[in-house]
């Protein structure tokens, strides 16, 4: 199992295949002075990647710089990265360094890459090719040696195809690209997680020990699609950790949705997502003429629409429970019976 601890936050851990992959080609593309991509989506640890390769660099005790692109206005974007001079635009009453400057001898890591202006992608693309970068309101350029990471959860390819981004750009970043699986790719390694962020949890709780997560309720993280992945994931395992109030038990009740309400706003709905607005796929109907015990098949039948109905419904048991004319305790009650809690 691999593990990469930061200052912030340690939460880089897994073992699939597919996880080691992606931290090996990181580990292998460190040492260099070479542009890396580090593609993703979202929650998956793709800051953690750049970390990683400053970290294992001879840069390591040199800046690590991170700029979030999406989070600055187009107008000041070029300002933060390349900095600006006393009087270059209103409200520049002193002369700053930008981002480029800040992290001269390290690492600039380039978060949201993507959303970029074609202005600012035009000035980057100098800067990558001649080590140079010139401060708005200035005409003098100035040396700098950084290695740049970027990452982003678009297509670039397809977006340099359709003139959303510079095909020239793309190729000088693009010398190692290291695409991050999801998590619902990296098997096993959601109940390494959950184990990991469990344990952290209880500690902060002040348990006395770790009692584990009851057989359905892992069954229930492994089998639901993480669209938030690892982030998602912690939020999830640790609100589970938080809200059980039997510390000498294990925890059996996991929440997805914390917006999941029985008082929860319609209107906050979107059309047709209303939970009940649809019935489950229907579960495949059983072979009557091969019924030997009728009991047994009852019961395959119930559990089997009661495991479509919680895939439908992404595992939200009051919606599911809502779907099925049921009540939540009833639904409880059939779930634990079938063994999926």
């Amino acid at each position: 199992m691999a593990s990469l601890g930061t200052p912030r936050d340690a939460q880089f851990i897994g073992q699939s295949s597919a996880f080691l992959d992606a931290v090996e080609r990181a580990s292998r593309a460190a040492p260099l002075r070479r542009p890396v991509l580090v593609i993703g989506e979202r929650g998956t640890g793709k800051e953690l990647i750049a970390e990683r390769l400053h970290r294992l660099s001879s840069r390591w005790d040199e800046p690590l710089v991170t700029l979030n692109c999406a989070a600055m206005p187009e107008t000041l974007i070029e300002a933060e990265l390349f900095g600006h001079e006393a009087g270059a635009f209103t409200g520049a009453t002193r002369a700053r360094a930008g981002r480029f400057e800040e992290a001269d001898r390290g690492t600039l890591f380039l978060d949201e890459l993507g959303t970029l202006s074609m202005g600012a992608q035009e000035r980057l693309l100098r800067a990558v090719e001649y080590g140079e970068v010139t401060r708005i309101g200035s005409s003098r350029p100035i040396r700098v040696d950084v290695r740049i990471v970027a990452a982003t959860n678009e297509d670039l390819p397809r977006m340099a195809e359709q003139r959303k981004f510079r095909a020239d750009l793309l190729d000088r970043l693009s010398f190692e690209v290291i695409t991050l699986p999801p998590l619902r790719a990296r098997s096993g390694d959601v109940a390494v997680l959950a184990e990991h962020f469990a344990r952290r949890m209880a500690i902060e709780l002040g348990w006395d020990r770790w009692p584990g997560f009851a057989p359905g309720a892992l069954r229930l993280m492994e089998r639901y699609p993480w669209p938030g992945n690892v982030r998602e994931l912690r939020n999830v395992v640790e609100r589970a950790v938080y809200r059980w109030d039997l510390p000498a038990e294990p925890v059996a009740e996991i929440t997805f949705d914390p917006f999941d309400s029985p008082w929860k706003p319609v209107s906050s709905m979107r059309s047709g997502e209303e939970a009940g607005d649809a019935p489950p796929p229907p579960a495949p109907a059983p072979d009557l003429g091969a019924v030997e015990d009728l009991r047994a098949a009852v019961d395959a039948h119930e559990k089997a629409i009661i495991d479509a109905a919680l895939a439908r419904n992404r595992f939200n048991q009051r919606q599911t429970a809502k779907a099925l004319g049921l009540s939540y305790d009833q639904l409880r009650h059939s779930m634990k019976k079938h063994g999926l809690l």
